[in-house]
């Protein structure tokens, strides 16, 4: 069972830059980003693809957030710039040890372990 602790949610206005970290407890294939905002269903935000690094984002995202990883640390960072109130929502790491698919890289079924969520607030 692997364990992920997500940290850097908060309050911040809008234009504001927030980083999002998430450690995982064992090495994994994969990891991403998702988000679940006020009454809206769950949605992919951006994910990375462990051995090479491939990444992937969600259209509503590209150009502002950034995801990276720190393999050794078998950690993930979502550095998000440009942040308005639509990006409100809680944000979920997610893992996964199989094989990561790259043409399932934005599927939530393509993940088996999920964080707690951290709460991304952007108001004026």
């Amino acid at each position: 069972q692997v364990q992920l602790v997500e940290t850097g949610g908060g309050l911040v206005q809008p234009g504001d830059s927030l980083t999002l970290s998430c450690a995982a407890s064992e090495r994994i294939a994969g990891m991403g980003w998702f988000r679940v905002a006020p009454g809206k269903e769950r949605e992919f935000v951006a994910s990375t693809r462990w051995d090479d690094g491939s990444i992937y984002y969600s259209d509503s995202v590209k150009g502002r957030f950034t995801i990276s990883r720190d393999k050794p640390k078998n950690t993930v960072f979502l550095q998000m710039n440009s942040l308005t109130p639509e990006d409100t929502a809680v944000y979920f790491c997610a893992s996964t040890r199989r094989r990561f698919i790259t043409s399932a890289a934005r599927s939530e079924a393509s993940y088996d372990y999920w964080g707690r969520g951290t709460q991304v607030t952007v108001s004026s």
